[in-house]
């Protein structure tokens, strides 16, 4: 059990280490976006709409998905999804 919690430790320092960006990549980032990950970054203003416009898009995405997993609003009786309610099936 020992073994298993010391390699479990080790990993996640190792992915930590890891996920850091290296100096040159610190150089060359913004200073918004110093030291996340590795590469240039957003170097234009087009590159900032694109990403602003995908974190939008999944925000939008994520919150409707959510909300209409808890409650979709279907009251017909004969949705697919009221089969499995009933008791003959």
């Amino acid at each position: 059990m020992k073994r298993k919690n010391l390699f479990a430790i080790l990993l996640i320092i190792g992915f930590q280490y890891g996920s850091y960006a290296c100096d040159l990549c610190k150089k060359n980032q913004p200073k918004m976006l110093e030291n996340i990950t590795h590469g240039t970054g957003p170097t234009g203003t087009i590159d900032y709409i694109i990403t602003w416009s995908a974190v939008a898009i999944v925000s939008f995405t994520l919150f409707y998905s959510v909300k209409y997993l808890i409650k979709p609003k279907e009251t017909n009786p004969e949705h697919v999804k009221n089969i499995v309610l009933k008791k003959d099936f």
